[in-house]
């Protein structure tokens, strides 16, 4: 059985979200926690949430009451890019320059296999 959350518009670039997330995909929940949530990284606590979110959800819809989440791995994560917001700003001899703003959407899958 398995249990999904997902985070989207975090406001970060997925290439750098990845960066932390590589360290805790395919690891058991509880060893994932520990590490982000000591990890001096802004995308651990959005990554930390989000685990925390799909444990819940798992919890909420087995029937086994007794389970222990520590015992649950996480089996699929991953970050897609999100529509980037677009801002503007002052540039030389009063022209504007673009600057856009990466935001992510992050899946985290866990099971309990």
């Amino acid at each position: 059985m398995e249990a999904k959350a997902v985070s989207m518009h975090v406001r970060q670039s997925p290439r750098k979200m990845r960066k932390t997330l590589d360290k805790v995909r395919g690891k058991q929940v509880g060893f994932a926690l520990n590490y982000l949530h000591f990890s001096p990284e802004k995308a651990a606590q959005v990554i930390e949430k989000t685990v925390r979110s799909a444990v819940s959800n798992f919890m909420n819809s087995s029937d086994d009451s007794n389970l222990d989440p520590e015992v649950l791995k996480i089996q699929t994560a991953f970050v897609d890019g999100g529509p980037p917001l677009k801002r503007f700003r002052a540039a030389s001899m009063g022209r504007v320059s673009r600057i856009r703003r990466p935001t992510s959407h992050l899946t985290i899958i866990v099971s309990d296999e």
